[in-house]
Order: structure tokens, then sequence, then C-alpha cells
């Protein structure tokens, strides 16, 4: 059984047990969080086609912890210009391991 997810505007193919990094989530009242945004889902042999979503079904989250990635660089040079600029940019991410998919 598996599910595909729209999390923030990342779509994501989750299973039970699976753990994936998101964007960070801002709103972090509760451990565990439900996410109704199912695009597809397949259980046993049947699937299930959201238009766009599917309804009834949703996905129970915990969220594991907050943490950022590597630094990424962004070097630009301009030849012949006596021109450079050089930025880095950490991003901020959530981690959310999957506890259950629900289908209606």
């Amino acid at each position: 059984m598996y599910a595909i997810i729209d999390v923030l505007g990342s779509q994501f193919r989750v299973e039970k047990n699976d753990t994936i990094t998101v964007n960070r989530i801002n709103d972090q009242k509760k451990k565990t969080i439900k996410i109704d945004k199912v695009l597809f889902g397949k259980k046993a042999s049947s699937y299930l086609v959201g238009q766009p979503y599917v309804k009834g079904a949703y996905v129970e989250c915990e969220i594991v912890r907050d943490k950022r990635l590597k630094k990424v660089t962004v070097f630009k040079y301009r030849d012949r210009k006596s021109s450079q600029s050089k930025k880095g940019h950490r991003q901020d991410v959530t981690e959310l391991k999957i506890r259950d998919i629900h289908f209606s």
C-alpha cells in the first residue's frame, strides 16, 4: 500500500514507516500532522485516483526533527568585467515519519 501526497507544493511517494524531508513546517504545535492532500493511492489490487485529491483519504505523519541542509554556494563571475559575487544558502527542512495511510 502506498500513496502519492502533496506537502507544501512538493509531491512524494510514501509508504508506511517511510521518512521524508520536506520544506520547513512552521506550524508545529502538535507532534503529529494529518495530510489530506492525497493525489493517488494503491491499496491491495485497487487504485484510487484523485480529481485532484482522493476523497476521505489522509496520511498520518509524525514530526521527527527540524534541520538545515548543507550549504549551497553560488559563485557568479563575469569575464573581463572585474565583477564577481559569492552567495551561500542553507535550506531549512523538516523530517516526517509516515505512521499510517488511510483510505475511505
